[in-house]
């Protein structure tokens, strides 16, 4: 039985291990590679290096990236610098000429 007390510490830590550090990890890698193949041509992203502009062009490796609104400067980033996806309508933002939560008006 004493021996079987001298192994619970060591388990304990390995289970202690894996749910604090192993599975949050592999919960935010397939995150990422379910965004990498989700992307789609006209999404809004950031780069992993801080970069944001609007996907162009994608291949299976490759995405062209427009960072102007005139859409002339297009840079190839590697689908996996693909630090996030922006979403258009971006909680709290109100709509230029449309009432805050208080009624008034923004303006």
């Amino acid at each position: 039985m004493e021996e079987f007390t001298g192994l619970l510490l060591p388990i304990a830590f390995l289970a202690g291990l894996y749910l604090l550090l192993i599975r949050p990890q592999q919960k935010r890698r397939k995150q990422q590679e379910h965004m990498v193949r989700t992307l789609e041509v006209g999404d809004d992203i950031v780069t992993i290096g801080g970069l944001h502009g609007r996907v162009v062009a994608l291949s299976d490796a490759s995405m062209d990236i427009a960072v102007d609104a005139d859409e002339d400067v297009i840079l190839r980033y590697e689908r996996s610098s693909l630090a996030r996806i922006v979403a258009d309508d971006v909680p709290g933002d109100v709509p230029e000429g449309e009432p805050d939560d208080d009624g008034g008006d923004q303006t």
